[in-house]
């Protein structure tokens, strides 16, 4: 789902909630999870990665790994009680995002034009909602960069794979060396992650993402309302 649609998390996420783990430990463990889905991934795409606009890969690396660091730091200092109130809000944000998909894209491009350094403090932005939670962030930044870089979107897969890698990456780091991972739970998923994330990537390409993409808008769709009747 990542590879191919995004949305990966509505999975595992709620999967890990729903056997007994707290929300916090649940997010945190299900980046964890998920990381290594996307280093396949990146590994995968390696032949393909470049800047975004003029940007360098140079720039973005270091404005990825700072937002991820304070998303994940800004989680864990999150009380339990607020985090569980502005999950379904995430939730919903992310949903609406996968259920724009291309049609979003097409839409800012055609009233919003943004230049390097917006690009940069953006690109910042979406890291830090990376490191916090993450939900269909692979689809928000490409819609940030087509704002810059009218280039064909499947040619920003690459690039986009590795910025959100390197995000994850420094908030798979802060929450191992903060201890809120249940590390049983995250090994379990983390050989699946592996296989779908490289060979969704390998053939991304090949697959009709039509199908998947309304399978994964109605499962994000309601597990959203879920999390809202029990929040509220």
């Amino acid at each position: 789902m990542n590879a191919v649609a995004a949305g990966g998390s509505f999975v595992t996420f709620p999967a890990l909630v729903l056997v007994g783990l707290p929300p916090i430990a649940a997010n945190a463990t299900s980046t964890v999870a998920l990381f290594p889905g996307t280093l396949a991934s990146t590994w995968a795409y390696r032949k393909e990665l470049g800047g975004i606009g003029g940007v360098s890969l140079w720039t973005l690396l270091p404005i990825s790994l700072a937002g991820g660091l304070a998303g994940a730091i800004l989680l864990l200092v999150t009380p339990g009680d607020a985090f569980d109130r502005v999950m379904p809000w995430l939730l919903l944000l992310a949903t609406l995002t996968l259920a724009g998909g291309r049609h979003l894209d097409d839409w800012l491009r055609r009233y919003i034009r943004i230049g390097r350094t917006a690009l940069l403090v953006i690109q910042f932005i979406l890291s830090v909602y990376g490191g916090y939670f993450g939900g269909a962030i692979s689809l928000m930044m490409l819609a940030v960069w087509t704002l810059l870089d009218s280039t064909e979107l499947k040619a920003m897969a690459a690039t986009r794979t590795l910025l959100v890698s390197t995000t994850n990456g420094m908030a798979v780091l802060c929450f191992g060396v903060a201890g809120v991972v249940w590390w049983p739970e995250a090994f379990a998923m983390m050989a699946s992650t592996i296989a779908g994330g490289y060979f969704g990537a390998r053939f991304a390409l090949y697959l009709p993402p039509a199908v998947l993409r309304i399978f994964v808008v109605l499962l994000s769709a309601s597990v959203t309302a879920a999390f809202f009747l029990n929040a509220y």
